[in-house]
């Protein structure tokens, strides 16, 4: 089998990578650098790798045809870069949706990443439950908060490949993601971010948000339902969430878990959380398990075990930002 990975050396990319590489399958990777790293991750892996602009209709002309699978994960992500540029984001994240649509044939199986994201304005609003299905009503409270750019250039992208893919016979799936975290995925998400502070040692040790609680998914587990997504006739048309309903998480123990694993024991003070950040995340996973059978098998303490340590070697080698 043959796939291509649009944005395939940021952080689910590589990691899907290296899944589809240990099946046997061939690889090519495309990706601006703008966000992913040409790192010794991204050398470990044993596939081609393009250089693409995908904002830019004419680089994907280097990009040849005849994949079994494309995998559209490419995308400005991260609380802090939405916020700093709002409208890059919808720049870029809407240009190569539809610069990809475009550019896609027949026959060719398209997976698109969306996010969480798209339905927290009904989540804040109180007009949508937790755990969330994916029949809820997508909305944005506040079109001109800076927050929601993420969420609206993805809302955009699922109707875009919705409606490109039915009227030119692309089978399609889409892929919610909802709070994935691992190794070398950049230091803008909690885990991370809070794995650092605690690495350098920060203390009086500051919690925004303890309050709020999240459904976190390794990036192992995710790659494993996106794989099993992809699968010819499964999920062909639908919407899915994609993360891990066993173990959601208030803010305040995530903290005390990672300073844990960490071995790091500060006096612990609290903050708010951002503005526009969602007081309560978990995905209704029902939907999967009915089509695909996955089961999360990644438990937090393993991930967050596992995540620290990468941060720790990296920050050891001088390399803590990653891709």
């Amino acid at each position: 089998m043959k796939a291509l990975i649009l944005g395939g050396a940021g952080f689910i990319g590589l990691h899907l990578a290296r899944s589809l590489l240990a099946d046997g399958h061939r690889v090519t990777l495309v990706d601006d650098f703008s966000r992913g790293r040409d790192d010794a991750d991204l050398a470990s892996v044993d596939a081609e790798v393009l250089h693409a602009d995908l904002t830019v209709p004419a680089d994907y002309r280097a990009i040849p045809h005849g994949w079994d699978q494309v995998y559209l994960l490419a995308a400005v992500v991260g609380v802090r870069n939405v916020e700093r540029d709002p409208a890059r984001v919808i720049r870029v994240n809407s240009l190569a949706v539809l610069n990809a649509l475009d550019w896609i044939r027949p026959g060719e199986r398209l997976f698109f990443a969306s996010t969480s994201e798209v339905y927290a304005g009904g989540v804040n609003a109180g007009t949508v439950p937790v755990p969330t299905p994916e029949t809820v009503p997508l909305s944005v409270r506040d079109v001109t908060a800076p927050r929601f750019a993420y969420g609206v250039s993805k809302m955009l992208g699922e109707a875009a490949v919705v409606h490109t893919a039915r009227a030119r016979g692309i089978p399609c799936v889409i892929g919610r993601f909802h709070n994935v975290y691992g190794p070398r995925m950049g230091e803008a998400h909690v885990i991370p971010e809070v794995a650092l502070r605690a690495l350098r040692g920060e203390d009086p040790f500051r919690v925004y948000g303890a309050e709020q609680s999240r459904a976190f998914c390794h990036v192992d587990d995710a790659v494993d339902a996106v794989r099993r997504l992809m699968m010819p006739g499964v999920a062909d048309g639908r919407i899915v969430h994609i993360g891990n309903d066993r173990e959601e998480t208030a803010v305040t123990d995530l903290t005390k878990l990672i300073l844990r694993v960490v071995g790091h024991d500060p006096e612990i003070t609290y903050a708010p959380a951002p503005p526009g950040s969602v007081a309560r995340r978990c995905p209704d996973l029902r939907l999967l398990r009915s089509l695909t059978g996955y089961e999360p098998a990644v438990s937090l303490e393993d991930g967050v075990r596992d995540t620290v340590a990468w941060y720790a070697r990296s920050r050891a080698a001088g390399h803590a930002r990653a891709g």
